[in-house]
């Protein structure tokens, strides 16, 4: 059990301490060696110069060294005391002279790019009006085309209903044509009928009035005799 918490504790006294997005600059006084390993016995990986900027990755209190991160995302370790937590005072200098310059030169800057805002402001206006304008062609084209479709629908509509009236006005037709036709058939049909009763009368007719005739003339005779 004892050995058990003094292995607990030295692991504990030992584990590198992780540090997200931390970082570490190298100091101004010399170069410094990045090593493969945690200890002087490891194989030099690469010289870093002074004042370079360092991720830290992590650091081990027992060894004395620190995993870092070039920018160029090389890993290695370097001993933690030739790091520091800001950047060295060179380093700071020709920060404050980058920014002296950029301040300076800004007024000239600042102007330029007012008087590119400016003409973009102008290009983006005269877009606008452009827009404006192709919108309201749109607008009355579209105007056109909704005319357009409305009296096509209208003549579509009424193209429709004078071809149900031709088609009602031709059923109505064919309706009178037949009965004409039934009509002439029994017309015809009436007049055949009384020209066939008026021949059968005439026969009629012929056959008994030559009867008639000779029953008169016997008659007389009979009356002549008395």
């Amino acid at each position: 059990m004892k050995f058990v918490i003094t292995l607990m504790l030295f692991l504990l006294t030992s584990t590198t301490t992780l540090l997200a997005a931390e970082y570490r600059y190298v100091t101004d006084q010399f170069k410094i060696m990045m090593r493969t390993g945690e200890s002087a016995s490891h194989k030099i990986k690469r010289t870093i110069t002074s004042g370079a900027r360092l991720e830290l990755l992590s650091s081990n209190r027992e060894t004395g060294y620190s995993k870092v991160r070039l920018p160029s995302g090389i890993e290695g370790f370097v001993l933690t005391r030739q790091l520091l937590n800001d950047p060295v005072a060179r380093e700071k200098l020709a920060a404050a002279n980058e920014r002296l310059k950029e301040l300076q030169a800004a007024p000239d800057q600042l102007t330029a790019k007012l008087s590119s805002l400016q003409e973009e402001h102008a290009t983006l206006v005269q877009n606008h009006e452009i827009l404006e304008h192709d919108k309201k062609n749109l607008e009355q084209e579209l105007s056109g085309i909704k005319r357009t479709a409305s009296n096509a629908i209208r003549v579509t509509n009424e193209r429709n209903e004078l071809r149900q009236q031709v088609t009602n006005l031709t059923r109505e037709l064919e309706d009178l044509k037949q009965e004409n036709r039934e009509l002439s058939n029994d017309t015809a049909q009436n007049w055949f009928i009384i020209g066939a009763g008026v021949v059968i009368a005439g026969i009629v007719i012929g056959l008994i009035l030559p009867h008639l005739r000779v029953q008169s003339r016997r008659s007389k005779s009979s009356w002549d005799s008395f």
